[in-house]
């Protein structure tokens, strides 16, 4: 990673569309490798992690981390140090029950089954491993907030689809053990949480048991049922359809209007329910940026 070439990607659509924060430009998959494992990314296949090594072979030393982590928080700090002070910037990990899916698997995949499989046969190995994958996660979120991230984001990207049980030991709880150990280091960090595409009662667990300042909520989930759900302590972000960016034109201005309407008296930050796709014309970028802006 070239933190000169990750400033400057991370400032790119603040200057273009003059957007109220900057998230770093960087990897969920940073953690695995700061651990060990060998990360890849293939044209047209995505990120390939090669040879899972095992629990006993994955580096618990803070200090390795903080070293291969390095190049991240030198680009938070050009960030900052060229960023309006008006401008937040926001760091992120992915979470230890996502992160851990990609490492047994060596791949995305689409029903997370080697993790679930190590989950379900060997439940305990399987909790120290999310322990281990906790701490390093906390560590890099500390990191990150003390070279310049105002915010930082937990993203769960594979929570979806989990039973109850499961949701409880290997989301909530991993979540639950990071927010404090970075509320510890960083009493007043802000810190938002995504556990993408899960059920109504398991993002309301979410709220109330994480300790987040802030849940992402995916284009699935009603905006209205989550701002009647989690009240005045927790604040929303997100759920803004990308298909509907790309579409753009009177179906784009309906969408962002009944989001605005839905949080017109809660704290929300204004984004998709996912990452925009590549082929989004930038004018529907700017349409929504004018369109809320005009909102205010």
């Amino acid at each position: 990673m070239s933190p000169d070439l990750a400033m400057e990607i991370t400032l790119q659509p603040v200057r273009r569309f003059d957007f109220d924060a900057a998230i770093i430009f960087s990897d969920i998959l940073v953690i695995p490798y700061a651990l060990g494992q060998v990360v890849r990314f293939e044209d047209g296949v995505g990120p390939v992690l090669e040879g899972y090594p095992g629990f006993d072979g994955l580096t618990e030393d803070p200090g390795v981390w903080k070293q291969r982590l390095s190049p991240v928080y030198q680009a938070l700090e050009q960030t900052r140090n060229k960023l309006a002070s008006t401008k937040a910037l926001i760091g992120f990990a992915g979470a230890p029950w996502t992160l851990a899916a990609y490492m047994l698997e060596g791949r995305g995949s689409p029903d997370q089954r080697a993790a679930k499989l190590l989950g379900y046969s060997e439940r305990k190995n399987f909790l120290r491993l999310l322990d281990r994958l906790s701490d390093a996660v906390a560590a890099h979120l500390i990191w990150q907030l003390e070279h310049g991230a105002d915010a930082v984001q937990l993203f769960d990207s594979w929570a979806g689809g989990l039973p109850d049980r499961e949701f409880s030991d290997w989301v909530i709880g991993p979540a639950t053990r990071i927010v404090a150990t970075v509320r510890d280091a960083v009493p007043d960090a802000r810190i938002i949480g995504f556990p993408r595409a899960v059920t109504q009662s398991q993002y309301e667990r979410y709220a109330n048991e994480t300790g987040v300042d802030c849940v992402s909520i995916d284009t699935a989930t009603s905006m209205s049922w989550a701002i009647s759900t989690f009240g005045t302590h927790v604040a929303v972000q997100g759920n803004l359809d990308p298909i509907a960016l790309i579409a753009g034109g009177d179906g784009l201005d309906q969408t962002v209007d009944a989001i605005l309407k839905a949080t017109r008296s809660h704290r929300v930050i204004f984004n998709l329910g996912h990452g925009v796709l590549p082929e989004t014309p930038l004018a529907h970028v700017a349409q929504v940026v004018e369109r809320v802006r005009g909102s205010a």
